[in-house]
């Protein structure tokens, strides 16, 4: 049988019993692929990376290596949560690697959507590789790999396949999650022990806030949305909404707006708030938030955040409209 084909017969995990079971399988699984030999890992902090990760820490301990990359394009407290679970809590061999000057540097001037995404993805590689050749005795790379990903795209997922690694990198895959569909993957996350931040973590970009600070990336518009979108994403959790929307975000455009800032004429950005509800994301519709909800947030990003002048809330569903602006 194919061993990227689901098998009919394979119960949906929907149970922490059914978790429990399937993480007894694959620990036995894994400890027979990798023996002694060491696992490689580009953990990202999203639900697919950090789900291996904690398998893998599972069954094979510091044999495995997670190299977490933070190219600035993260949302607030998340490269800091995964140093907090990984290595303060689950006490991983983790690589942490501060490249956002390096991103930053590269994506300066640069507005075109996908040549952003190329810049990304490419010098994403080109970190992880170096990260690599400094490491003897690796010789599988873990990905988080998962149904739909095989479905849709040929096994290939675009934020974690690292295939373009020189061949002499060529690892031998270990895909302990990638006959499991996402909602599967949140329950083995909560048997394994993984916050609910993480685990239950929205749908979040390849490129990340890249995709969200439109137009050529500058580092004060890059932090206005990653201030604005922690406040929306506190506010909405404070509100009940956390889990209840399905996802929700800020974005700050390349142009600005006029304004008044302390009785002067001012030239600053407007924040644009995004929130959808969707199935599997090819549709989207947008919920009606209470009125005083949206007002909060609106004085709280207005005041907290520098070079902001407007609060926009965005009505589009998709289609016509995409979930994201780029």
């Amino acid at each position: 049988m194919d061993s990227n084909v689901r098998p009919e017969s394979m119960a949906r995990i929907s149970t922490p019993e059914l978790a429990e079971a399937f993480i007894s399988e694959q620990m036995e699984l894994l400890r027979q692929q990798i023996g002694d030999k060491k696992v490689l890992l580009a953990l990202s902090g999203g639900v697919d990376s950090s789900v291996v990760a904690a398998l893998l820490i599972k069954a094979v301990g510091k044999q495995l290596v997670c190299v977490h990359v933070n190219h600035g394009l993260l949302r607030k407290g998340e490269p800091e949560q995964v140093i907090e679970v990984f290595r303060n809590q689950m006490d991983a061999n983790l690589i942490y690697v501060d490249a956002v000057d390096r991103f930053l540097d590269k994506l300066a001037g640069v507005a075109d959507p996908e040549a952003k995404r190329k810049i990304i993805g490419a010098e994403f590689i080109r970190v992880f590789e170096e990260e690599a050749r400094k490491l003897d005795g690796i010789e599988f790379l873990a990905q988080g790999t998962i149904y739909p990903d095989i479905l849709e795209s040929d096994g290939v997922k675009a934020h974690h396949n690292v295939g373009g690694l020189p061949e002499d990198l060529q690892f031998e895959l270990v895909e302990p999650v990638k006959l499991l569909y996402k909602d599967e993957v949140r329950v083995v996350g909560k048997a394994l022990g993984l916050p609910d931040g993480m685990v239950f973590r929205q749908p979040f970009p390849g490129p990340g806030l890249g995709v969200r600070c439109t137009g050529a990336i500058t580092r004060d518009r890059l932090e206005a949305v990653r201030e604005s979108d922690a406040i929306l994403r506190e506010e909405f959790a404070n509100a009940g909404l956390q889990g209840k929307v399905w996802q929700y975000f800020t974005s700050v455009p390349d142009f600005r707006a006029t304004g008044i800032v302390n009785g002067k004429r001012a030239y600053d950005w407007p924040v644009i708030i995004r929130a959808v509800n969707s199935v599997d994301a090819t549709s989207a519709t947008v919920p009606e938030l209470d009125w005083a909800l949206l007002k909060k947030i609106t004085d709280r990003i207005l005041s907290e955040v520098p070079g902001v002048c407007r609060v926009l809330y965005e009505l589009s569903p998709k289609p016509i409209s995409t979930i994201e602006w780029e």
